[in-house]
């Protein structure tokens, strides 16, 4: 894993693994919407993105690094456990 001082870094190692498994963009697309900050629309750059705090305490929960980048097969391995349990949960 590589270390990030900032979330950029998570951001392109996200977009770059769903550049090598474009099967996931759509799983991608779907998190990130459930993640986004509040009012995202009200402030600059207008992207529904996490806000930076909880992505610092992801990190820090999942790998005991704020400043960590997770490896690709974790993106996709995160991805793929979220669309199942979506599914899951429409089938309630």
């Amino acid at each position: 894993m590589e270390r990030s001082s900032s979330n950029r870094g998570v951001y392109l190692a996200l977009a770059r693994m769903i550049l090598a498994h474009p099967t996931l963009w759509r799983d991608a697309l779907s998190s990130a919407w459930a993640f986004r900050a509040k009012d995202w629309y009200r402030r600059p750059p207008l992207l529904a993105l996490p806000p930076a705090s909880y992505l610092r305490w992801r990190m820090e929960t999942a790998y005991g690094d704020a400043d960590v980048v997770p490896p690709p097969e974790d993106f996709g391995r995160y991805l793929r456990w979220a669309r199942r349990m979506r599914k899951l949960a429409r089938r309630r």
